[in-house]
Order: structure tokens, then C-alpha cells, then sequence
């Protein structure tokens, strides 16, 4: 920030956060116009060129990070002259908590470009414009805006139902916040992969822990939350007419509560162990956690007798089939409960 308070340009590894000027408004109709992008922002369509040219106008005449909110455009450091697209900022409540918003042109999308801007942008509100909240919304059928926010460190705070107006158009609002104490949290965590990952019985002294785990709330679709894993560990249901075996563990990484993991015990009713869920905490997520549970899994279910293991994953953004496909859990053509059926063997 200059000594007059107004903002100068923040570098990341790949970009270039700059004020807008009033050339961008070209590449802002070309982004803004599509319908892709529009789906899910806030102006009603179809975007003009004019719409383009005068917020653009309207961004270009301000200097800072105000109360009236303001889109800062996203180059690419390599070729300050490409606009990747930009990100919003406003400050709420007298400067004390800052709200964050993103969009680029779908040509650069999936490449980790709004991610990397929102964390420059969060850090700058955070240790410079001195807020104590970052909050964000987004339309909940919209998983990849999420994955961006919850990259950031942010979770989800709450659902309103049909509260979000564009034009005649109606949809759900979903809140996402993060306070500095927790941005502090996220940016420390653990990031390396473990020395010891080991499955370990619930008990008085990690319950808390245990039930305390959390994925991202965009992975709920995927990944049963810990409730729903507690209650089946207790009140197991029945598979094929007969009521399964639970077998449950907490996984502990290097000493620390990181995961959860529920199979079914191998049974004359159910041969073949089910790996039912497995769930790593969101602070430890992307640590190989998840294949060295596997590993261990494994040869528990050897050390048993068991000849195969059955498991299910769901399709789509984020599942967990690429980490199952590369330890041989080969699908059986068979769908289950909308899930994918694999099965590994073992002999």
C-alpha cells in the first residue's frame, strides 16, 4: 500500500494483481459475455460492451480497497499484457471484515489462477487493510467456486434457500468466512508427508478429536461427515439382508488425529471386508495420508484371511477414484446406490 493509502500491485508467483485501467474493458466484455461465466455471478445477461466499459470506467476511478467494493484486475506476470480476468474486494463494517470474489475467462480455468489471486488478495486484506473476517458467497450448485475458497482456507458458514436475486432469476446463497485466527491456522498446517501413520481404536482421550474431523463441505457429497460415520459405526445397516460388522479406526499422522476410516469385518454373511468410508481432515488433506491408510488397511484385512476387498466411490469434481484406480481397486461395472463398485484382490 503507497503512504497515501492507495493500492499498489501485488506479485505472486504466476501473477500480477493491478488497479484497473480503462483498456480492460475489452477483455472484460470478452469474459463477462459468456454464458458460462455469467451463470453463476451477479449481473444479468447478456453482458454488453457498454455494461463492460462502464464498470470498468466506474473500477478505474477509484485507488483503493473501499467500502464500495472494487474489481482489481489479475495479468499474468509472465505477459503483464494477457488478462487472466479479475477479483473483487470490498471492505464491510468500518474496514473490519473484507469480502473477496473472483472471475476469469474459462481459457484459465482449472489452472490454480483464482486460488493463487484470492490468497494474495486475502493476505493483503488480512496484514494490510488490518481486517479480522474474509467472507465470500457463492451459488451452492457451483463445487468449483467452492474448492477455490475452501483452497483458501475458508469454510462453509451457512445456506439460505431462494435469497439470491439476478434479475427474475432466483437461486440458494451459500457463506463461506474464515477469521484470522483461522487463516492463521490454515497457513500453518501440516504439509509434508508423515514419518508415521498408524490406525488407532477410538477412545476416552480422542473422541473428541475423532469426532471433531472435517472434510471440506464441497467433498460432503463424497465423503460421509463424521456424524453420519458414527452413527453407522453404532447402528450398522444391513448389506444384502444381513446386518454388517463395523471395524473402525481413527488414523493418527505422526501423532495427531488426522482421519477416520469405517470398514465392515469379514463375515460368513459378508466375505469380503467393505472399505465403507474414509475420511481425511481438511488441515491434512493432500499429504499421502490417504494411501498409506490404505497400505495399512490392506494388511489388516491379509493378516485376516480376507481374499478381496469391496469399496464404492462416487464420480464427479474431486472423488477419490484416482487415489483407489492407482492401488488397484478395479471397478466391477457395477453401480450401487449411485456409486461406483470396485473391488481389489488380495491373493
Amino acid at each position: 500500500m503507497a503512504a497515501d493509502g492507495a493500492f499498489e500491485p501485488i506479485r505472486t508467483e504466476r501473477l500480477i494483481l493491478r488497479p484497473p485501467v480503462l483498456s480492460d474493458a475489452d477483455a472484460a466484455y470478452e469474459r463477462r459475455s459468456l454464458p458460462e461465466v455469467g451463470r453463476y455471478q451477479d449481473w444479468e445477461m447478456p453482458y454488453t460492451r457498454a455494461n463492460a466499459e462502464e464498470s470498468t470506467a466506474k473500477a478505474a476511478a477509484i485507488d483503493r480497497i473501499s467500502e464500495s467494493g472494487w474489481n482489481i484486475t489479475v495479468v499474468d506476470a509472465a505477459a503483464p499484457e494477457r488478462i487472466l480476468g479479475d477479483v473483487y474486494a470490498e471492505l464491510r463494517w468500518g474496514g473490519r471484515v473484507g469480502y473477496i470474489g473472483y472471475t476469469f475467462h474459462p481459457d484459465h480455468w482449472g489452472r490454480g489462477y483464482a486460488t493463487e489471486a484470492s490468497q494474495a488478495l486475502i493476505r493483503h486484506l488480512f496484514t494490510v487493510c488490518g481486517v479480522g473476517r474474509i467472507e465470500s458467497s457463492l451459488d451452492p450448485e457451483n463445487p468449483s467456486s467452492a474448492r477455490v475458497l475452501e483452497a483458501c482456507g475458508l469454510v462453509c458458514e451457512g445456506w439460505t434457500r431462494e435469497s439470491f436475486w439476478v434479475g427474475d432469476e432466483c437461486s440458494d446463497d451459500m457463506f463461506y468466512g474464515m477469521l484470522r485466527a483461522d487463516w492463521d491456522v490454515w497457513g500453518n498446517r501440516p504439509r509434508s508427508r508423515p514419518e508415521r501413520v498408524e490406525l488407532v481404536p477410538l477412545t476416552a482421550d480422542n473422541q473428541q478429536a475423532v469426532g471433531g474431523l472435517a472434510t471440506h463441505h464441497s467433498q460432503q457429497r463424497l465423503v460421509t461427515p463424521m456424524l453420519g460415520n458414527l452413527r453407522d459405526a453404532l447402528a450398522p445397516p444391513r448389506r444384502d439382508g444381513a446386518v454388517v460388522v463395523p471395524w473402525y479406526r481413527a488414523i493418527e499422522a505422526d501423532g495427531t488425529i488426522a482421519g477416520f476410516l469405517l470398514a465392515t469385518e469379514s463375515t460368513d454373511a459378508h466375505p469380503n471386508p467393505l472399505l465403507w468410508r474414509l475420511l481425511i481432515d481438511r488441515l491434512h488433506q493432500r499429504r499421502g495420508i490417504g494411501s498409506a491408510v490404505l497400505e495399512l488397511f490392506e494388511a489388516h484385512c491379509r493378516s485376516e484371511g480376507a481374499q478381496a476387498i469391496e469399496m464404492t466411490w462416487g464420480e464427479g469434481p474431486g472423488s477419490p477414484a484416482p487415489l483407489y484406480l492407482a492401488r488397484s481397486y478395479e471397478p466391477t461395472g457395477k453401480i450401487i446406490d449411485g456409486e461406483v463398485h470396485a473391488i481389489k484382490r488380495l491373493a
